[in-house]
């Protein structure tokens, strides 16, 4: 079952800026990794997901439900760290996360206890005295703190040291593991390789691929064929490296990283490339 749709949704900007046609799903339980660099168009269609931007051409739907009619009850049940989080600078870590549980009717802060614990984080400071990544901490817990079912996270871990990437990714996970619906946009290339399902690639406004980790590494294999002197060595070598051997031939394949894979679709001038 499809908990985020996004039928050729379509904004343009003018001068090539924008999103254009673009058309993906997110299925229940699944996380979707959407990669692309600055002013791909990530930020401008998860605005869209939010209802902050109406739709004028295509649609986009949370929970069946349209993103600008019902970005009310989308929002109540979502969790969303936005790609730049603004907070009241005034408060502490302690008020705002307070300020927020009110917002949303919370009582129950046991949730927000064991995310706090997570992220080793005291929030008693003053936000406009936090290190770039203790404000990141705050907004993961003001996003998962009332247990959203569906996430939309947009480089949430910026700024986090690796400790607490690496929590944050075991975070994901378990999330997942509880049936929740997430859409992750990162740079993070670790991050997507070991939460992701399927990952959409935006290039320029426009998706050029979405498939499966697995399919995109599969269709990216690189074989390399070896000419050895005799069968003897081919064998040993084929042993050696996991090769396919035929004669005094080894074919061997390799895998190559997300990263290799992600810079071919941005490495060159087509899509093709």
């Amino acid at each position: 079952m499809s908990v985020v749709r996004v039928e050729n949704l379509t904004r343009d900007y003018g001068s090539g800026r924008g999103i254009f046609g673009l058309s993906f799903e997110v299925s229940k339980g699944e996380v979707f990794g959407f990669l692309g660099p600055n002013g791909a168009g990530k930020t401008t269609t998860i605005r869209h997901l939010m209802g902050f931007i109406r739709s004028l051409s295509g649609s986009c739907s949370v929970g069946g439900l349209d993103c600008w009619k019902g970005r009310a009850q989308i929002q109540k049940r979502l969790g969303y760290i936005p790609g730049e989080i603004s907070f009241f600078d005034d408060m502490t870590g302690a008020e705002y996360l307070r300020f927020v549980a009110d917002y949303r009717g919370l009582k129950n802060g046991s949730r927000q206890r064991e995310l706090l614990d997570l992220l080793e984080l005291d929030p008693r400071s003053k936000i406009k005295k936090m290190s770039k990544g203790t404000r990141q901490k705050i907004g993961i817990v003001a996003a998962l703190m009332h247990d959203p079912d569906i996430l939309v996270l947009d480089e949430p871990t910026s700024g986090l040291d690796p400790l607490m990437q690496n929590r944050f990714i075991d975070l994901i996970r378990e999330e997942k593991k509880r049936g929740k619906t997430i859409l992750l946009s990162s740079h993070m290339f670790e991050e997507v390789e070991r939460t992701c399902d399927r990952i959409g690639i935006i290039r320029e406004g426009r998706l050029v691929t979405v498939d499966a980790v697995e399919t995109l590494r599969d269709r990216h294999l690189r074989r390399h064929t070896v000419q050895l002197s005799s069968e003897e060595e081919a064998a040993s070598f084929a042993e050696d490296f996991g090769g396919v051997r035929n004669g005094t031939t080894v074919t061997v394949s390799s895998r190559q990283s997300l990263e290799t894979i992600f810079l071919h679709y941005y490495g060159g001038n087509s899509h093709a490339e």
